[in-house]
């Protein structure tokens, strides 16, 4: 993720949110987020921002891979530990409960 603030890119209306820059996936934040939208991303913590190629129609309130994950790796959210990656997941696709599980049970 890079810090485009700099080049008035902090006053576009974001697509995707993060809340830290150790998550590796963020939030849609917007309805009809569209495969193959070149997506704009706010960190909250820091205000950066990245964009990144959606892959899939992301409802809002949904995740999106910042990064390729792996099986067995751990999805990052708010910082913190959200699941389990069970099935290969490439940046910029859909996150959620057919790929990530939670660790407590």
């Amino acid at each position: 993720m890079s810090s485009h603030a700099a080049s008035g890119e902090g006053h576009r209306k974001p697509h995707l949110l993060a809340h830290s820059p150790h998550d590796n996936v963020a939030v849609a934040v917007i309805e009809g987020l569209s495969a193959n939208t070149d997506a704009f991303g706010v960190v909250t913590e820091n205000n950066s921002t990245f964009e990144v190629a959606v892959r899939h129609d992301i409802p809002i309130g949904h995740k999106v891979a910042l990064t390729d994950l792996k099986a067995g790796d751990t999805a990052i959210k708010y910082g913190q530990d959200i699941g389990k990656v069970i099935k290969d997941v490439a940046k910029g696709e859909h996150v959620h409960v057919h790929n990530v599980k939670t660790k407590r049970w």
